[in-house]
């Protein structure tokens, strides 16, 4: 791509969740065309695309037909079909981040031999194959044993936590057996979760955000609090770790990178997503230039924003209630919104149901204290039910 009127370049975004919606709604502010590709019709992101294209992520003919109407292709998740794209790359038709960066990160193990062979720390891990081997590692690892599934898992979907040798056989078989692509990790006990945003541009600059801290509940995350509670030889080191995890995988657009702080002190790579992330929210209200911003920057070839923090900040994901599923009903907003610093996302998903994610609330105050405050105001009032 040449840098000859760029901003009438046309982006095409597999994905209309909420994070193509907000990727398409920066590209918006900068008069860029936005093509989404989602099998529902009324995805979040149908209301500000120029153009959708109703079909699944592994229709290599759908995939085809977006190529051809954009410039530069990129996506807001990591389950479409990585062989679809790799012939539209030989094609020529440009993908950021790439197929082969796709491939890699789709398959955790693949991802996980990857960062180590790079000298990007990780925790012990190892294939498994069978009861067999499971009863093998933990010689090794010990007990309690994290089992996982090396492909297609999410929000703690694809994990099972081997306590004693009597879990062996349940976990192993609920994650699909022989038949799936399963590996173990030796449990690390951490102090917290952190990630770290880096953004990678197409002239190889690479922007850092601040660390943010992640807390989880039932494996979703529940709370992203910026700056994180941690020294500042922790945090320099984690915002080290994003950048050369950008520079390993020598791709375009941003990267996400999940980490355990251990008890001893040492930062260990979890996971690594190749797109905006769920932890990145808060940059929207709190940095210079937000997440999705960046990602777009990036993949048509703009300079990169500055990822400053402008002030405290606590993201939460709003959730659908328990007990309720069906077409969404949203209560609670002109409470919420007028508490101070709040803004709330409502993502525009048709239906609800208990733990999808439906939205997030944004709260910024001088301190990361006050802003929790605000947030546990706001989420008191907003509440996610069906009608």
């Amino acid at each position: 791509m040449t840098k000859e009127n760029i901003l009438a370049k046309k982006i095409g975004i597999i994905g209309g969740g909420q994070l193509g919606k907000m990727i398409i709604s920066e590209a918006a502010k900068m008069g860029i065309y936005t093509v989404v590709l989602d099998p529902c019709e009324k995805c979040p992101a149908h209301t500000l695309a120029n153009e959708q294209i109703i079909a699944k992520f592994d229709d290599a003919k759908a995939l085809r037909a977006l190529a051809k109407r954009v410039d530069v292709l990129t996506y807001e998740f990591e389950h479409i079909s990585k062989d679809a794209l790799k012939s539209l790359e030989k094609e020529g038709f440009f993908i950021y981040p790439s197929a082969a960066t796709l491939e890699i990160i789709q398959n955790k193990y693949h991802q996980k031999i990857k960062l180590k062979k790079e000298g990007i720390p990780v925790g012990d891990f190892a294939k498994i194959n069978s009861v067999a081997d499971i009863k093998e590692v933990i010689k090794t690892f010990g007990l309690p044993l994290m089992l996982k599934s090396a492909l297609g898992g999410y929000d703690g979907k694809g994990n099972s936590l081997i306590k004693c040798e009597a879990d062996i056989d349940k976990s192993f078989n609920e994650l699909g057996g022989k038949s799936a692509c399963l590996y173990a990790e030796k449990y690390v006990p951490f102090v917290k979760e952190i990630s770290v945003l880096s953004c990678r541009g197409i002239g190889g600059d690479i922007k850092v955000y601040p660390v943010a801290d992640n807390i989880h509940q039932d494996s979703i995350l529940f709370e992203t609090s910026v700056p994180a509670s941690i020294t500042s030889e922790e945090e320099q080191k984690a915002m080290h770790i994003a950048k050369r995890v950008s520079e390993v995988f020598d791709d375009v657009g941003m990267f996400c990178v999940e980490m355990f702080l251990t008890q001893k002190g040492d930062l260990l790579v979890n996971e690594v997503a190749p797109r905006p992330h769920n932890s990145g929210h808060y940059t929207i209200e709190a940095c210079m230039t937000s997440q999705f911003e960046n990602h777009i920057r990036a993949v048509i070839g703009l300079p990169l924003g500055e990822t400053d923090l402008l002030t405290p900040v606590v993201m939460r994901n709003l959730l659908g209630e328990n007990g309720y599923a069906g077409k969404a009903l949203v209560t609670g907003v002109c409470e919420a919104i007028a508490l101070k610093g709040v803004s709330l996302h409502i993502y525009g998903k048709q239906e609800t149901k208990p733990q999808r994610k439906m939205g997030h609330i944004t709260a910024v105050a001088p301190t990361v204290g006050e802003a929790r405050q605000a947030a546990d105001k706001a989420q008191y009032f907003v509440k996610i039910i069906s009608t």
